[in-house]
């Protein structure tokens, strides 16, 4: 009775390690090719800092599963547009969307999701969604002035969605001058290391 009890702990831990090791893999694949993607649409970018040859300076951390969590959704009733001041001194109108919930290294932390005026004037891009936030790598191991996620509203499903951070990307102005980068709002600073997504530019940054 015991040795049979033993071969069959043994063989549920081997098929469960098996299996993790499965989906570890299936998930390195998605943000391998998720990072493919992003590196293309600088090709693609007519407004684009970097060129081909640049794309060898970008930098990523290995993809971890530990920062892809899911996060509440708490919707924000009749907000006010409000002004997010961007790195070269001018403006742009937002308003808060929406606040995610969530744990992360053992704490409940909150982020505010934000909704561009400007593109919910844009068929195309009226259900945009967007999320900057400061963290403490930040001067460090990755961009001084933070980093952004994009999502749809489509992607909230029945009051949460996938907060990945391993998606987590420098604005333009980590490359070069000459853009309006929004600052995030000090709401939206972790107090937390956020060791996940892209890391410092390791190219010269250039000016326009």
């Amino acid at each position: 009775m015991k040795k049979s009890l033993i071969l069959f702990l043994i063989t549920f831990l081997s098929l469960n390690i098996f299996a993790q090791d499965i989906s570890h893999k299936e998930y390195n694949q998605q943000i391998k090719k998720h990072r493919e993607e992003y590196q293309l649409e600088f090709l693609n970018d007519k407004r684009s800092p970097l060129q081909i040859g640049d794309l060898k300076n970008l930098r990523f951390y290995k993809p971890n599963p530990e920062y892809s969590v899911k996060a509440d959704v708490e919707i924000l009733k009749d907000q006010p547009v409000f002004k997010m001041l961007t790195f070269d001194g001018s403006a742009k109108q937002y308003v808060r969307y929406a606040l995610l919930k969530f744990n992360l290294k053992g704490e409940a932390r909150t982020l505010t999701l934000y909704r561009s005026i400007a593109l919910m004037e844009n068929e195309q891009y009226k259900d945009y969604l967007f999320l900057p936030f400061t963290d403490l790598t930040n001067s460090k191991k990755t961009y001084g002035g933070g980093r952004y996620i994009d999502l749809k509203i489509k992607d909230i499903s029945s009051g949460s969605f996938t907060l990945d951070f391993n998606i987590a990307y420098n604005p333009y102005c980590a490359y070069s001058t000459g853009y309006s980068c929004p600052i995030p709002p000090q709401e939206n600073d972790l107090n937390v290391a956020i060791n996940a997504g892209e890391k410092n530019f390791v190219g010269e940054k250039k000016h326009q």
